[in-house]
């Protein structure tokens, strides 16, 4: 490939670079940018053959092969950011992927697990016990190191809503036990600070009065959870934890992002306010956290059907 028709590929790892350290875009997104645009860099190679007219074929292309909807939608979040970006620095005399329209995504609702359903996954690493024979979830025993953290990391999810991601990247010094809130660093680096309940203060307390110390590798490490080396715990094996424990009380198919959606239900269904719980999931934007009230109006309606005498 010559110098000018490398042109487009060439700008797009600069463009990598401002998504990253710029525009504070997760390293996931940066990689799904990259992977988009190197395809679009293959038909699209010079700025000057950047038109909306190729950027439709591009789609189009992707139409045909029969892929998702949710592929084409990052397709075009992504040109539509490289569009501005290469505007801004002079590339393009125009924006020209503004006037991209991202198709219309349908989401399917979020997994909710019942009030009580939810709390019995919350304590099953704890309800176990040796003198009966048990296993927490470590599979050793209801009071090992390990069933202490997995009951901590489980009862702050559901009481904040906050993501493996989130969770995963607590410190100790993020977590005010007094006050019962949380320093969460959430998704472009953007810090917010979520309250939980006594439950999961108890919960996490125990985890760092009895059972932190046994797992922690060095002095020095800061992470509030640890996994079985003692360093900072990955989200695999956070997901694995509710895997388990949902598993143990007849909720298959629960992730993490499910205890998300429950805590945002149930806050809903107690009477909290939208914006409330936007904050506390923190959504920029409220049209995300309305999915919420549809998983509500659907829970209402069966409750309706289920009880009024002329449903």
């Amino acid at each position: 490939m010559s110098e000018s028709s490398s042109q487009v590929q060439a700008a797009v790892a600069d463009f990598a670079d401002h998504a990253r350290l710029v525009l504070g875009r997760s390293e996931h997104t940066v990689r799904g940018y990259q992977s988009d645009l190197a395809q679009l860099a293959g038909t699209v190679e010079r700025f000057e053959d950047f038109t909306l007219d190729a950027l439709r074929r591009w789609l189009a292309d992707a139409v045909r092969q029969g892929k998702a909807r949710s592929t084409l939608a990052r397709r075009t979040a992504a040109v539509r950011a490289f569009s501005t970006w290469a505007y801004n620095q002079g590339y393009l005399d125009t924006d020209v992927a503004a006037r991209l329209v991202a198709p219309k995504i349908t989401r399917p609702l979020p997994t909710v697990l019942k009030p009580e359903t939810a709390t019995a996954l919350v304590q099953d690493p704890m309800r176990a016990t040796d003198a009966a024979g048990g296993t927490g979830a470590s599979g050793t025993g209801a009071d090992t190191p390990e069933a202490l953290r997995d009951t901590a990391m489980l009862e702050l999810l559901y009481a904040t809503g906050m993501r493996v991601s989130e969770l995963t990247g607590l410190n100790v010094v993020d977590i005010d036990l007094e006050r019962r809130m949380a320093k969460v660093t959430g998704k472009g680096n953007k810090q917010r600070v979520v309250p939980f309940g006594s439950e999961a203060a108890n919960a996490v307390r125990t985890w760092l009065n009895r059972g932190r110390s046994d797992l922690v590798a060095e002095a020095g490490e800061q992470a509030l959870f640890v996994g079985s080396r003692g360093r900072r715990i990955d989200q695999r094996q956070v997901r694995r934890v509710v895997e388990r424990a949902a598993a143990d009380v007849g909720a298959g198919g629960v992730t993490p992002h499910s205890l998300r959606h429950t805590a945002a239900t149930h806050l809903l269904e107690g009477g909290a306010d939208l914006r409330m719980v936007q904050e506390l999931l923190g959504h920029s934007s409220l049209q995300t956290t309305q999915i919420y009230t549809h998983v509500s109006a659907q829970r209402l309606k069966k409750v309706y059907d289920q009880a009024h005498p002329r449903a």
